[in-house]
C-alpha cells in the first residue's frame, strides 16, 4: 500500500495558480479549473478525461470538454498530475504530494494497483549509474490481469476442468 501523501508547502490549488501566473503569458485561474482541481485532489483515483467529466457531471459540476482536456494538460505540465499510458488511453493520477510508486494495470477491467518496492528504485539507480545515466524519475506499469478478473475466467474446454 502506498502512503497517502508526502509533505508539501502549497495546496494543489495554490500550486496550480502559481503555475498559471508564472507562464510566459500569464493565465487566470478560472472557476471551472478551480472546481476541477478540487474534485481531482478530493480523492485518489486513477482516471481518464472522459471518466472525470462524467464523474464531475454526476456530482453537479459543469465542465466543458475543451476545458477538461486543456486543464489536464496544464496540470501535467505543472507537475500536479502524472499521465499514464495504458493501451489506447491516457490515464491520470496525482503526482504532487504523493510518493513515487509503480503500477499493475489489469488489461481486462482497467484497474490500476499501486505498489512501492524499494528494490526497484535501487536496481534502477544502480543501472543508471553503470550506464552514466542521470535518472530524474521513472514510470513502471506492469500489464496483466488482476485477481478478480483471473477468478472470473471460465473454462471453455473439458480439459480445462481437470
Amino acid at each position: 500500500m502506498i502512503p497517502n501523501t508526502v509533505p508539501v508547502n502549497q495546496t494543489p490549488e495554490e500550486k496550480f495558480r502559481e503555475y498559471l501566473s508564472s507562464r510566459v503569458k500569464p493565465q487566470r485561474f478560472t472557476e471551472q479549473q478551480r472546481e476541477m482541481v478540487r474534485y481531482i485532489f478530493g480523492q485518489h483515483e486513477h482516471f481518464d478525461a472522459e471518466q472525470l467529466m462524467g464523474d464531475m457531471k454526476a456530482a453537479g459540476l459543469v465542465l466543458s470538454r475543451a476545458t477538461a482536456y486543456r486543464t489536464l494538460a496544464k496540470l501535467v505540465d505543472a507537475g500536479l498530475l502524472r499521465r499514464l499510458l495504458t493501451g489506447d488511453k491516457s490515464r491520470f493520477e496525482h503526482d504532487y504530494g504523493y510518493p513515487d510508486h509503480d503500477h499493475f494495470h489489469c488489461m481486462k477491467c482497467n484497474k490500476m494497483i499501486e505498489f512501492h518496492l524499494p528494490e526497484v528504485e535501487r536496481t534502477l539507480s544502480e543501472l543508471a549509474r553503470e550506464h552514466g545515466f542521470v535518472a530524474s524519475r521513472h514510470n513502471l506499469i506492469v500489464h496483466g490481469t488482476c485477481d478478480p478478473c483471473n477468478q472470473a475466467k471460465t473454462p471453455r474446454r473439458l480439459l480445462d476442468l481437470i
